[in-house]
């Protein structure tokens, strides 16, 4: 019990001895605790001092924009100073703009009576302001009354041409057109298509098979390169054989026909001296 006693009379003695240092402490560490909460309270994006230089900025640079022409979105991405070491991160999404002619569109949907054509834009789609018009050959073009992103328009008796205008506080973002056949016209375009299509296929699939042909051959040669070799060699050679052959056939005729002479001219003489010689002999008197 003694012991107990005093080892809680020294507990409070150091107590005493830490409350008499913290009062006596001097008032400039409150001034150093203000600086560390507005240490803590500024923008991390503010570059920090080490070692009494600054760290290296952060490098940024922009992904490709989802659209050739009008409005799309961009990724911005950071390729120095991402959290876990990693080499890229995306700090955030935003607009990105292309040329505002996007030329002649596709209609999302189509039959043989209406046609659905959209407008340039992204969402939110009440954002911007839409302009729809029918285009007129030769004259001023006319406004319709639709503003929407959408337009319905039902097939006429003759080719029409729309073009939807999308704006955003009076500044054009982008401008697309379409044309909208006849029902007579949609089935002609859909019967010349198929046609089309098979002639395509044809020449592809010929193409593939020609292609693999030759890869084949090659690969056969290659492999069997020595029996080529010999093979060819030897039509080499049998072309040669033919070749003299030939010329020595034709070569040696003048030769026959010398010889065959000769041997008819000696055998003209050695009759001509037999004659001479078997002649009876003539009378002495006479």
């Amino acid at each position: 019990m003694g012991l107990r006693e005093g080892g809680g009379t020294r507990k409070l003695v150091r107590l005493l001895v830490l409350l008499l240092n913290v009062v006596a402490e001097e008032p400039g560490s409150a001034n150093d605790t203000i600086s560390i909460e507005a240490a803590i309270s500024e923008p991390v994006v503010k570059l920090v001092e080490s070692g009494g230089n600054l760290t290296h900025p952060r490098d940024v640079e922009f992904g490709e924009c989802t659209v050739t022409c009008g409005i799309g979105i961009r990724e911005v991405i950071l390729t120095n100073g991402c959290p876990v070491g990693e080499s890229k991160c995306i700090v955030r999404i935003e607009e990105c703009r292309g040329p505002t002619d996007c030329g002649w569109g596709k209609p999302i949907s189509e039959s043989l009576t209406s046609v659905k054509m959209p407008c340039i834009f992204i969402p939110p789609e009440n954002r911007f302001q839409y302009v729809w018009k029918m285009l007129i050959p030769d004259q001023q073009s006319l406004i319709l009354p639709n503003d929407s992103a959408i337009l319905e328009v039902h097939r006429d008796t003759h080719p029409v041409a729309f073009e939807c205008d999308t704006s955003e506080d009076e500044d054009l973002i982008a401008t697309v057109k379409y044309t909208v056949y006849t029902t007579a016209e949609l089935e002609t375009r859909r019967l010349k298509k198929p046609s089309t299509d098979i002639v395509l296929v044809f020449v592809l699939i010929t193409g593939v098979i020609v292609c693999v042909g030759v890869i084949f051959a090659i690969i056969f040669i290659i492999l069997n390169w020595a029996a080529v070799k010999l093979f060819w060699q030897t039509k080499v050679w049998r072309t040669k054989d033919e070749s003299s052959s030939m010329r020595t056939s034709s070569g040696p005729v003048p030769t026959v026909e010398t010889s065959q002479f000769s041997q008819l001219e000696s055998a003209v003489q050695e009759q001509v001296s037999y004659n001479e010689w078997n002649a009876p002999p003539e009378a002495e008197g006479e």
